[in-house]
């Protein structure tokens, strides 16, 4: 899930006041709520929306939760990675890895071997808190918002000092999702790089989803087995078919996701017709703070959108960064025949919802005049029989 920025200037008024905004929230046992409290608070990871809902949620644990979406365990907590390292040596290490230079990155590895193996932790409630040097290659979050251009050759000094395969895969994992690495055409030279010196390109497939179909290419090319979630991306409708009975629900769950954000209908069908949620806000690590109708809708899939309508999805469930609705997310992207189409829906569901109401209220109203004697009313004759006064 994206992390939320900090203001400027953070205080932990403002902390407190959207502490018990989520308190209210969860007492509402709003979806919304349950999603950002699984994915920021550890004591509920994996727990289902009946669970965080049936516990008694104290302010510091949604104090906790509004911290780790940003990143950091407290508004204190907001200088950039770089520069809230300690250790002397990886300091300089990083500042070296910045600047592009091989030579003098080599030699100072060289006086501090212990370096490439160390590993620097970090406060906070999302990815990168305990990276070694190697994982600063990546970019990913953003420090400086580009690479030197010679990042290629920099990774090669630290990967000749010798990495852990946990430093690799993970790596790899954060090079595949990154924007800058994109960006700056390094995303596949470093995949390759990574992969030579044994990255298992398994390891990243899923995360590469989210990061362009061209990481995801680069990683079945180096021998990433093809599994659900991967077809649902690519549209291999067959191998979907294929792979579907066995698939975990986890993984189901993320290729509806998937096959919605990138606009796969005929899969998208064979997941509600294996019984999918529509509705369900998507997995962790992909797009979770929206829901397939948001996702779809963004990216301009009008089959898709006009499907998962069909088939039960809601139109009024907000996004959990913006609280947008999926209309809303359609007209942000400019998707004007989309977002009438939603908007229409819109509307026909309020007046269907008020003549729902208005059948109920009539019916209350007809039985109230039959109980104080005015009328018999004999629904299993579909007519109202007036009595005479007495």
């Amino acid at each position: 899930m994206p992390v939320r920025a900090l203001p400027s200037k953070p205080n932990l008024d403002h902390l407190k006041y959207q502490a018990k905004d989520l308190l209210r929230d969860h007492s509402r046992r709003d979806l919304v709520a349950a999603q950002r409290i699984r994915e920021f608070h550890p004591r509920f990871a994996g727990a289902t929306d009946a669970e965080i809902f049936n516990v008694h949620l104290r302010l510091r644990d949604a104090q906790l939760v509004i911290a780790r979406e940003s990143g950091y365990p407290s508004w204190a907590r907001n200088l950039p990675h770089h520069e809230r390292i300690e250790d002397a040596a990886f300091r300089r290490a990083v500042e070296l890895l910045d600047s592009g230079n091989v030579a003098g990155l080599r030699a100072h590895l060289r006086q501090h071997p212990n370096v490439v193996r160390e590993r620097i932790v970090f406060e906070g409630g999302n990815y990168f808190q305990n990276p070694t040097l190697l994982e600063f290659v990546a970019e990913n979050p953003i420090r400086h918002g580009k690479l030197p251009r010679n990042i290629v050759e920099v990774a090669r000094v630290i990967l000749d000092a010798g990495v852990e395969q946990s430093a690799l895969d993970q790596t790899l994992v954060l090079v595949v999702t990154g924007n800058v690495a994109r960006e700056c055409r390094a995303q596949v030279p470093l995949i390759d790089l990574l992969c030579d010196h044994g990255a298992d390109p398994g390891s990243g497939l899923h995360a590469a989803l989210q990061g362009g179909l061209e990481a995801v290419s680069a990683l079945l090319r180096r021998g990433a087995p093809i599994d659900l979630p991967v077809a649902a991306a690519l549209g291999r409708i067959e191998d979907a078919g294929r792979l579907l009975p066995a698939t975990a629900s986890r993984d189901r769950h993320l290729a509806l996701a998937l096959a919605s954000q990138f606009g796969h209908a005929g899969i998208v069908r064979l997941l509600l017709d294996a019984g999918e949620d529509p509705n369900r806000y998507n997995p962790v690590g992909c797009h979770s703070h929206s829901t397939p109708l948001h996702q779809a809708a963004l990216a301009g899939h009008m089959e898709v959108v006009r499907l998962l309508v069909k088939r039960g999805a809601r139109l009024d469930l907000k996004d959990i960064l913006w609280h947008g609705t999926p209309a809303g997310w359609a007209r942000h992207e400019g998707r004007a025949e989309i977002e009438a189409f939603l908007r229409s829906e819109e509307t026909n569901s309020k007046q269907e919802g008020a003549w729902c109401i208005g059948e109920r209220l009539k019916s209350h109203s007809e039985r109230t005049r039959c109980s104080d004697g005015g009328c018999n009313f004999e629904p299993w004759r579909g007519k109202i029989a007036t009595q005479s006064p007495r």
